[in-house]
């Protein structure tokens, strides 16, 4: 069967949707796995929704991550620069993971957990000295230490931090076409001066890594995988990290009994963290999928040629199929099988650091602001808009 009627337009759904999605893609996956939607950027396209659905997805061959494949009949932006690995398929991604890999290793981000403990006490200092006893948890917290352990790690310390913030804010999120279009041009044009810097400068850092690994035969990476890569670590690097924090906390304050069980077992904060990563997790849908041959789901035919497809993570996470009381925060809730970073060859590269970072900072938090509460009602919080990237756009708290 094929259909050509629009489910759901993103864009016509307002702030109420942006709040909270979960009942919308719930409705949709009550009538089935796959449906025809109108994205906020004005394309349509396709939404896959529920557990199993979302799940193949993630892994079917047919559905490219290439801009390559892409119908040029999309009113899209590319959203991201260079090549890299949001934006390729196998042999490429596996070449280009191969290489990545070689540096972005597991021992390298376990190293950064001194140096994450440290930045997050020195910014939690500076937080709990203001005289007025609250501060917008992301700008005095979640985006410096994100922002921060990053920039460390690929050894660029002189990043305009602020402007880079508002491009990748823009790039990622905001619905007018131009504004993305103008925001990525920024940051590629900042990110080749940058990488242009660190080759004749180079240090022990990821950065430089990366610009001298070679592999067994003799490959590297290109000038433009090189600038792919630095704008895929830097963006998704504190662009996730930033929304799990902001979102940990807020669904903690949100649910206090579940606060007050990780206050009395901080042991518990791992699974806290998958929980957090299940329940709210800070991608809502995944990156761009085109269709190079006609897909089959739940009986539905998605045509070839280039059609656009978005697979609900949040929504998957969300499947009572999958997981019971799905609704319900549960700190203590076996969470294994989320698909909050993904599923196969494209699960998220940085979910060590992400998960490494938020561990961090709820212990610590929790352990000096005894008093920790929500500084406003939650009704009037404001959220990041688009079907990408989502968590609170600032957090007031009070201790």
């Amino acid at each position: 069967m094929r259909t050509t009627e629009v489910a759901a337009d993103f864009g016509a759904l307002g702030e109420e949707f942006t709040r909270n999605p979960y009942p919308v893609y719930a409705g949709l996956r009550a009538r089935g796995p796959v449906h025809r939607v109108r994205v906020p950027e004005g394309a349509e396209g396709w939404l896959v929704v529920g557990y199993e659905a979302c799940r193949a997805a993630l892994t079917d061959p047919a559905l490219s991550k290439s801009w390559r494949d892409a119908s040029p009949a999309l009113p899209l932006t590319r959203l991201s620069a260079g090549e890299n690995l949001l934006s390729s398929n196998p042999p490429d991604h596996t070449r280009l993971r191969r290489l990545v890999a070689r540096e972005f290793t597991t021992r390298r981000i376990e190293g950064l957990a001194p140096r994450v403990a440290a930045l997050t006490g020195e910014l939690l200092d500076a937080m709990l000295a203001r005289a007025e006893g609250r501060a917008d948890l992301v700008d005095a917290l979640a985006f410096p230490l994100a922002m921060g352990i990053i920039c460390e790690l690929l050894g660029v310390p002189s990043l305009d931090r602020a402007a880079f913030r508002g491009w990748a804010e823009d790039a990622l999120s905001s619905p007018d076409q131009e504004t993305r279009t103008a925001a990525t041009g920024s940051m590629t044009r900042y990110l080749v001066a940058m990488v242009a810097e660190k080759r004749g400068l180079p240090g022990d850092d990821l950065m430089s890594a990366l610009i001298r690994t070679t592999d067994e035969a003799g490959d590297r990476l290109s000038p433009d995988e090189l600038i792919g890569m630095a704008w895929l670590l830097l963006v998704t690097g504190f662009e996730t990290t930033v929304n799990l924090i902001a979102s940990g906390v807020l669904t903690l304050l949100r649910h206090p009994e579940q606060l007050a069980a990780l206050r009395a077992e901080p042991g518990l904060v791992d699974n806290a963290v998958e929980e957090v990563l299940r329940y709210e997790g800070p991608v809502e849908t995944t990156t761009y999928r085109f269709t190079t041959t006609p897909v089959e789901i739940g009986g539905v035919t998605v045509p070839g040629g280039g059609e656009l497809v978005l697979i609900a993570l949040a929504d998957a996470d969300r499947d009572p199929a999958r997981f019971a009381e799905p609704q319900r925060f549960d700190i203590r809730r076996p969470t294994g099988g989320h698909l909050a970073f993904g599923h196969g060859v494209h699960y998220c590269l940085g979910a060590p650091l992400a998960r490494l970072q938020a561990r961090i900072v709820l212990n610590a938090l929790l352990a000096r602001c005894p008093g920790l509460a929500l500084a406003v009602d939650p009704t009037e919080l404001s959220w990041r808009h688009g079907l990408l990237i989502r968590g609170p756009r600032r957090l007031p708290i009070g201790w």
